[in-house]
């Protein structure tokens, strides 16, 4: 029975100095991936990034979310939207202050719609683009809210114009005034 016991006992250390090693091999591969990207490699940073990609579990729960906007942000400087969005979405669904994935979300939203900043003689029923505006208006908003910028206001009444939205335009400065409430510009990890 005593060497039962020991067997399990060293089992059990085996499997958490192993599990520990592969935490620590992950959060390396955050560190290298981070250099990588502040050094402009971006090849390298995308390896690694997939690597990561299958052991994101590993990582704490502020450095997974740091990982996913520095990604967010690969993603988008390499213009692919469609792998920064669900990135970016990830990021304010656990930050829902930090406006700078906000401001990438309402502007990736509106990518793919041609002159989505000009103003409608008429407002748009055009199913496609009232659902890319509707979902880019809550991110600007917050965006605004904390981070004060002549042109995203401009573009965000030029959008509640050409949908059509009058009541959202009538309390646009009061909603701006309630998101500035809670502003985060920097992720901790």
């Amino acid at each position: 029975m005593p060497r039962k016991i020991l067997t399990v006992v060293i089992l059990l250390m085996a499997v958490t100095l192993t599990q520990a090693q592969t935490a620590e091999d992950t959060y390396n591969k955050y560190l290298d991936f981070n250099l990588a990207r502040l050094q402009g490699e971006q090849d390298k940073a995308m390896d690694l990034s997939r690597q990561i990609m299958q052991d994101t579990a590993k990582l704490s729960a502020k450095v997974k979310i740091n990982f996913f906007n520095s990604l967010a942000r690969l993603y988008e400087d390499d213009n692919q939207s469609v792998n920064a969005i669900p990135l970016y979405e990830r990021v304010v669904a656990a930050e829902p202050d930090y406006y700078v994935a906000h401001r990438a979300l309402g502007y990736l939203y509106l990518k793919n719609i041609p002159d989505a900043d000009k103003p409608l003689n008429n407002p748009s029923t055009d199913a496609e683009y009232v659902k890319a505006v509707k979902k880019a208006l809550p991110q600007l908003e917050k965006a605004q809210a904390c981070d004060a910028d002549d042109n995203t206001l401009a573009l965000i009444k030029t959008l509640y114009k050409n949908i059509g939205d009058d009541a959202g335009l009538t309390g646009l400065n009061n909603r701006l005034k309630i998101l500035k409430g809670k502003c985060e510009d920097i992720l901790s990890d």
